[in-house]
Parts: structure tokens; sequence; C-alpha cells
């Protein structure tokens, strides 16, 4: 699959919110093991705080990852924190005897200076009762806000 394209009009940087969605290589069922997941929400709030984002909402699926990151200060750079996220992950993935652990970018969805992130927030969290994998969100081991 190709990566998805950045857009041009948009500088990633500054105090913006987006809705990110980042895919395993293959689709492999990597946070379908819950330690691993919980080591990648470790690096994902680190991640977030050294690149200056709050994550309101999160949420592990077995192969893939939604966010929303909104920047805290002008110099808060999106590209940076996925990229750094991303990399520290397929680090801690490889460790553990595995191949490459992301697809090649991610997808976003920057949300409009007027409009409210609670629906970001409950397409993340509300992610695993749609899949089906449980009933009530609140029962998804991977789920959470920074």
């Amino acid at each position: 699959m190709s990566r998805p394209p950045r857009l041009d009009r948009i500088s990633y940087t500054g105090r913006s919110t987006y809705l990110v969605t980042a895919a395993t290589r293959e689709r492999v069922k990597a946070f379908s093991n819950v330690d691993f997941g919980r080591t990648a929400e470790r690096l994902l709030i680190d991640a977030a705080n050294k690149s200056k984002f709050a994550v309101p909402a999160y949420c592990l699926m077995p192969d893939h990852v939604h966010f929303v990151a909104s920047g805290l200060e002008q110099e808060s750079d999106l590209r940076r924190f996925v990229s750094g996220w991303k990399q520290a992950t397929g680090f801690a993935w490889s460790r553990l005897g595995h191949g490459r652990l992301w697809q090649a970018g991610y997808w976003d969805r920057l949300a409009r200076f007027d409009e409210p992130i609670e629906e970001m927030v409950r397409y993340v969290i509300e992610n695993p009762v749609r899949a089906k994998l449980v009933e009530n969100s609140a029962l998804y081991p991977l789920t959470g806000s920074v």
C-alpha cells in the first residue's frame, strides 16, 4: 500500500488537533498482545510529552491505532511526534523478535478551527465497539487519554 500523502497547505505544526490512524505492516495483530500494547501506550505518552502534544483519546486496535493529538505549543510538530512514536514502537516490536511493525506513513484528519473535538474522541473510543471486540468501550484494555 502506498504512503498516505501529507497535505501541502498544512504545516502540521502549532496548536492544531488531528485524528491520526496508523496501520501495522501486513495488518499484523501486534496489539492483540496486551503487554506489547501497554508498551506502545507508554511510548505514546512519552512521545506526546516530548513533542508537546495532548492526546485526548487513543485506541490500540489489534492491527491499527487511532488517536487524537492536539498541539500544545506553536512548536508542536505532528510529523515529528508520529514519526518518533512509530520508530520507538517499531524498535520495541523488533526487540521481541518480530520484523517491521508499521506500514509507511499514516492517515490524518485536521480538525477545523470551529469543530469540537468530541466527535473525534468518540470515534476513537467507540472503535472497539464498532469492531465488535467489546460491548462497552470501557471494557477495552487499550483505550485511554493522556
